[in-house]
């Protein structure tokens, strides 16, 4: 059986959910969010640390996928056409997560796979000076962040990036990604 965007949906929304939004990610949509995370960590009583970071995490998260969703496939079960990404962020026991998901062009996949393995294999202290080269050196992209994002995420929360590419038809996969911080 073929990839299903509920059952990925509901799998995505164990502990407890403090923030999920699936549908066009657009820049109302961001600062929104970015709102509704800081009054309900602020209610949760989390430590200013740990409020912080989940909170630049989110905001790389939420860049990523307004920077780099593609539209998706016709026959996809989704409303929203333009700028479509899915986001999802809880905390278990130990942790927060967040979980990103959108509809990639099959032929990006080994692009985002070599970068996230690329950033996946540095240690912490490469992580930092490859952070600090590309700013350094202004090497910023079409985009603007020169490759920075993953970069950043990794930097902030210490923890590798888990990734998973679901096929869904001949020509998109869907793209998730998890990111813990703890």
């Amino acid at each position: 059986m073929g990839f299903n965007l509920n059952d990925w949906y509901k799998k995505k929304r164990h502990g407890d959910v403090v923030l999920e939004y699936n549908g066009s990610i657009t820049a109302d949509v961001i600062s929104e969010a970015l709102n509704e995370i800081e009054e309900s960590l602020n209610l949760k009583n989390e430590r200013f640390k740990i409020r912080k970071r989940v909170y630049n995490v989110f905001v790389e998260c939420l860049q990523n996928l307004y920077h780099h969703v593609d539209l998706p496939p016709k026959s996809a079960p989704v409303e929203q056409k333009e700028n479509f990404g899915i986001i999802i962020l809880s905390k278990d026991e130990t942790f927060y997560r967040i979980s990103t998901g959108n509809f990639v062009k099959k032929e990006k996949i080994s692009y985002i796979k070599d970068r996230i393995d690329q950033v996946n294999s540095l240690t912490e202290e490469e992580v930092r000076m490859l952070y600090r080269d590309i700013l350094s050196n202004e090497e910023f992209s079409e985009k603007g962040g020169g490759g920075l994002g993953m970069l950043d995420i990794v930097r902030k929360t210490g923890n590798k990036l888990e990734y998973f590419f679901d096929e869904f038809d001949k020509e998109y996969i869907f793209f998730s990604l998890d990111v813990y911080i703890s």
